[in-house]
């Protein structure tokens, strides 16, 4: 078992080299492709790992939803774009149900997780300005209560006392927000999601994510 689970974490870890050097090189149809699969791969050393703790098949759902976004965006449409943020809306949400299956540790460092949150919210007008432009009202309706789910992850993650989950929840929020700002930018078009800084931190953060909740299971 051991084996074989050190065999999937290198290969989930080659799979997102490669996809990042896809995004870095252009190869678009190779991302499409290599993007979902490490989420497969941290879905399979869940499965592995988990022992069927309840945590862990939380864990399992909201990296099955970020899998589902990550196909849902595959193209340029805004349609699709908000089809991913509603997958990924739902992913968050198991995220918090795993953290408090986890239970949670309300260490005084830990609490630093609210003040995280309130910095990283600086510059939601400016994407929330965006996404009028890109998909009118329901789109920056749409991404406040996606903001509002990804900080309470945020807060809930640095809750755990789990230092892998607290600066994983931490990277991957810096990802959504590296894709907001995208967003600010370019807001009568669904943004880039292919900038290498936004796969580097949505991958790791989510690895992260996943080695906290399962060394906290072992």
């Amino acid at each position: 078992m051991l084996s074989l689970t050190v065999l999937v974490a290198v290969l989930t870890a080659a799979d997102a080299v490669a996809d990042w050097a896809c995004v870095w090189f252009g190869r678009r149809r190779i991302h499409y492709l290599t993007k979902p699969l490490v989420m497969v791969g941290l879905i399979a050393l869940t499965l592995l790992v988990g022992d069927g703790e309840r945590a862990a098949w939380w864990l399992v759902v909201a990296l099955f939803f970020g899998m589902l976004g990550d196909i849902s965006m595959i193209g340029s449409s805004p349609r699709r774009f908000l089809g991913g943020v509603a997958l990924f809306f739902v992913g968050h949400l198991a995220y918090a149900a795993t953290f408090l299956a986890l239970g949670l540790d309300a260490r005084t460092w830990s609490w630093a997780g609210f003040a995280v949150a309130v910095v990283l919210a600086i510059p939601m007008g400016r994407v929330l300005r965006g996404a009028r432009q890109m998909g009118g009202p329901p789109m920056a309706v749409a991404l406040a209560a996606y903001a509002l789910v990804i900080a309470t992850m945020l807060v809930l993650g640095w809750l755990t006392g789990s230092v892998w989950i607290a600066v994983g929840a931490l990277v991957f929020v810096v990802s959504d927000t590296l894709i907001g700002l995208n967003l600010a930018e370019h807001g009568n078009a669904p943004p880039r999601l292919t900038n290498v800084q936004i796969m580097v931190t949505y991958h790791v953060g989510q690895a992260l994510i996943t080695a906290g909740v399962l060394l906290a299971l072992v």
